[in-house]
């Protein structure tokens, strides 16, 4: 699929939102970023208003765009609505996804288990996503993968955050196989359970990377 400059400029703006560079609350200015990057303030309008439907910045009337900062509950609110996404991805992909659709998600597991340790954490993020959207678009359900990839999208900064701890190695990489041994199967009960397990981790992940920014921040405070 063909990407317009607005698309380019929405995917740098967005690694620089989940590397930091772009903090929540910081200001995105259409002018100054435009001028960054080299590029005319239209594309540079159009690449906030993507990011903005994906949650990652918020648009204020005759206000500048912020990064978004979600609480806690609503990412949870929205990690439930991903989870029913991707368990009736899952299920669907078992039933109707083509062989070669099934050998692309595995190919892109088994990418992220030999680079898991040698690449950059957004880059090795950025493939776990995919593998994802992958399961999401092999259910041949359009509505379904699209709904899916709004609210993954919206989940990008709460995900990444729970991703560059690395503290899951194993484990991730040990339900991505079975998930992908499950879609092989044609098992749907095999897939769900992983899928289920997989997001019930996520959700304790992000639950404790904001107790230690809530930590972080109170230490700052008190120095």
């Amino acid at each position: 699929m063909e990407t317009t400059l607005s698309d380019d400029i929405a995917n740098q703006l967005r690694r620089d939102i989940l590397r930091g560079k772009l903090p929540p609350g910081s200001t995105i200015k259409e002018r100054d970023n435009a001028n960054e990057m080299g590029v005319s303030r239209t594309p540079m309008r159009e690449a906030i208003r993507i990011l903005a439907k994906e949650g990652l910045v918020v648009l204020r009337p005759s206000r500048t765009p912020i990064v978004a900062t979600p609480s806690l509950k609503e990412i949870s609110d929205a990690i439930d609505v991903l989870r029913a996404l991707e368990l009736l991805s899952g299920e669907l992909a078992c039933k109707n996804a083509s062989n070669d659709e099934i050998a692309q998600i595995r190919a892109l597991h088994e990418k992220m288990s030999d680079l898991y340790d040698h690449v950059d954490t957004l880059d090795l993020f950025e493939i776990d996503m995919s593998f994802h959207i992958a399961i999401a678009r092999a259910s041949q359900n359009p509505a379904l993968a699209e709904t899916h990839n709004a609210y993954l999208s919206r989940l990008w900064r709460a995900r990444y955050l729970s991703a560059s701890q690395r503290r899951s190695r194993d484990r991730v990489l040990r339900q991505h196989s079975m998930i992908v041994e499950g879609l092989e199967q044609r098992n749907p009960a095999k897939v769900q359970a992983e899928i289920q397990s997989h997001l019930e981790h996520l959700v304790l992940n992000i639950r404790s990377r904001f107790e230690e920014l809530d930590a972080e921040r109170e230490t700052s405070d008190a120095g």
